[in-house]
């Protein structure tokens, strides 16, 4: 059975949902007739999406249509429930998410975090703004069929739901999710079935994720698909087997933006994360030997548990950030030599994992110095370029060698916003899979 369903209003919103779910390489089917649903169906998908159209429908109708699909979908195999909302509010959030809450029984509650940060939807205050504008001041006020005239969350749910509503707002997410999830249970211990979110940011959503988990609380995530897949991430382990196609971020650079990017990839993303002591590089042979094979050791000891191994340079903090002096003194070194001899060693650590393990399949670069000692290290002769992931931001393949085909995406380490390298890692796991 599959360990996601997701109950959707409309069809359009169902699979954009099981997108999201797909670009995090799980198996999403969209079934539009449940009579047909057979059980290898079932089991070969790790999420299944369900829409029951019911939108426009009264509220007794979406009650219904609801209640129907999650009972003949609920199993005790299913570890998220979703139900799938509109991402402006539109139709009856409240009364089909009381459908899945009666039909999953009295132990469960609806988490709601109704934000997608992408597309400029979030929750401050209790209230959903679009890109900035209060929800009642947009054009959904004035939607021909399901029009929105109330930009406060839980004012809806109240208008529309039969159970109570509680909220938690940002500065209870301020407190950390181990304060959310006990605030969670007590909410939950008073009665209340709706707990509604402010959410901002993927941060937001990982914080709630986290904190439900930490309540253990049983949930339904009603959301128009962004927390459902935050959930998924961190709930569900996909059916098929793809150790084969895994990924090495290799980052060497010190700039500011470089660090608060690699913190946003570590919250976001499961990975195995090693730091690297560059100093090492500089001292002497045999320490630029040892922490080389201590990196290498640490990325393949774990790779067997994560898609994303990342190696980066501990020079991304300040207080590890390297005075060349001594060392080019001590060499009889330029800087550009110095320089050169950590890009060296990075690259040397990346072409050492990619020999020892044959599953990992596209890689990360973070400047172009570390790029090209990557390309060099790896004997190819250029790069099959193919695509502007971001602006600055260059995805293409291997061209030669004997890493001929390799994904790679390269970026300089000061370009992009905060989720930069998280939207290049994001890239290449889609296109490991297409």
């Amino acid at each position: 059975m599959s360990e996601c369903v997701v109950i959707a209003d409309d069809l359009t919103g169902g699979n954009a949902t099981g997108v999201l779910l797909k670009k995090m390489k799980y198996v999403a089917h969209t079934v539009l007739n449940m009579d047909a649903i057979d059980q290898n169906t079932l089991d070969s998908c790790d999420c299944l999406i369900y829409p029951a159209n019911s939108r426009g429908f009264s509220r007794e109708e979406a009650y219904s249509a609801v209640y129907d699909a999650c009972s003949r979908l609920m199993s005790r195999d299913v570890l998220l429930y979703s139900h799938r909302i509109d991402s402006t509010l539109r139709g009856n959030l409240g009364s089909e998410t009381d459908a899945m809450l009666d039909c999953l029984g009295e132990d469960y509650i609806a988490v709601s975090a109704p934000c997608f940060p992408a597309t400029g939807r979030i929750i401050c205050g209790g209230y959903m703004l679009v890109n900035g504008i209060p929800l009642h001041k947009t054009s959904i006020a004035i939607d021909p069929k399901c029009p929105v005239k109330v930009s406060d969350v839980a004012e809806i749910y109240r208008s529309q739901s039969k159970y109570p509503v509680g909220t938690l707002d940002i500065s209870d997410l301020m407190e950390g999710s181990g304060s959310v999830a006990r605030k969670m249970k007590d909410l939950a211990a008073r009665g209340i079935r709706i707990i509604s979110f402010d959410c901002i940011t993927q941060e937001d959503l990982d914080l709630i994720g986290d904190a439900v988990i930490e309540s253990g609380l049983k949930i339904v995530a009603v959301d128009p698909g962004v927390f459902t897949a935050t959930m998924a991430r961190k709930l569900i382990k996909p059916k098929e087997d793809r150790a084969d196609k895994r990924i090495l971020a290799v980052v060497g650079s010190v700039h500011p933006n470089a660090k608060a990017q690699m913190e946003q990839l570590w919250l976001s993303q499961d990975t195995n994360s090693v730091l690297v002591e560059t100093a090492k590089f500089l001292e002497s042979p045999e320490a630029r030997e040892k922490e080389i094979g201590r990196v290498v050791e640490a990325v393949l000891k774990d790779a067997d548990r994560h898609q994303i191994s990342t190696v980066c340079g501990d020079g991304i903090y300040p207080e590890n950030r390297i005075d060349f002096g001594p060392y080019m003194d001590k060499h009889g070194c330029t800087l550009e030599d110095a320089t050169d001899v950590i890009n060296q060693a990075m690259a040397e650590i990346a072409y050492r994992v990619f020999t020892a393990d044959r599953t990992f399949g596209a890689m990360y670069t973070s400047g172009g110095d570390i790029t090209i000692s990557v390309c060099r290290r790896f004997g190819t002769s250029g790069l099959r370029l193919r695509d502007e992931v971001l602006p600055l931001a260059a995805y293409g393949k291997f061209l030669g060698g004997e890493f001929d085909g390799v994904h790679i995406i390269t970026k300089g380490g000061s370009q992009g916003g905060v989720d930069a390298i998280n939207q290049c890692i994001t890239y290449l796991k889609e296109k490991l899979y297409i």
